[in-house]
């Protein structure tokens, strides 16, 4: 019984949290904390901060987490394909009437127009990311406040990717290799 409450429990959190994980919180809240109390505030409390601490989407790793605590390794097996079951089937709705009608100019002109707005938001992203490295996150954008460490490290990554042609994954393993050894002769001085 526990375990269908599970997967009903977060199949409904996946089915209505439209916005990412942080929208997912207050149904998970009150899935969670007040219709079936399976964790107190506090509890729910280190579950954002456990779910945030992990790789993957929030209302995932809750579901695992929550699944785990209430029934083990079956609950969390449960509660996590009960969150991600929504999902899958919406993806593959989508791609089949895709596959159907991609050929439309209808859909093609849509297509076409999302193109520059996604490229705008990963564009703002990564724009964002290298103010908050180079600058820090509460002072202004300036000459004297430019972290030129990070912005070093920033440029040899981009000539190790472009001119070298090296993995990405090694790049940002030698990136943090840098910033590490930056530290450590800082430290020194």
């Amino acid at each position: 019984m526990i375990l269908l409450e599970l997967f009903f429990s977060f199949l409904q959190i996946g089915a209505f949290s439209f916005g990412g994980g942080y929208a997912a919180m207050p149904l998970i809240q009150a899935q969670v904390v007040t219709k079936y109390h399976w964790l107190s505030m506090t509890e729910f409390t280190d579950l954002i901060t456990i779910s945030q601490m992990t790789p993957g989407p929030i209302a995932v790793n809750s579901a695992t987490f929550v699944g785990t605590k209430i029934a083990g390794v079956p609950g969390a097996l449960v509660a996590t394909m009960g969150c991600t079951l929504p999902s899958c089937i919406i993806v593959t709705l989508i791609a089949a009437l895709y596959l159907k009608y991609r050929n439309l100019s209808l859909l093609q002109g849509i297509l076409g127009s999302l193109r520059p707005a996604v490229v705008a938001l990963i564009a703002s992203a990564g724009i964002s990311i290298l103010i908050t490295a180079f600058w820090g996150s509460s002072s202004a954008v300036s000459l004297a406040g430019t972290n030129w460490d990070l912005v070093l490290i920033f440029l040899i990554c981009v000539v190790l990717l472009q001119k070298c042609k090296l993995n990405p994954i090694l790049v940002m393993v030698l990136a943090g290799v840098m910033k590490v050894f930056v530290d450590a002769i800082a430290g020194f001085c």
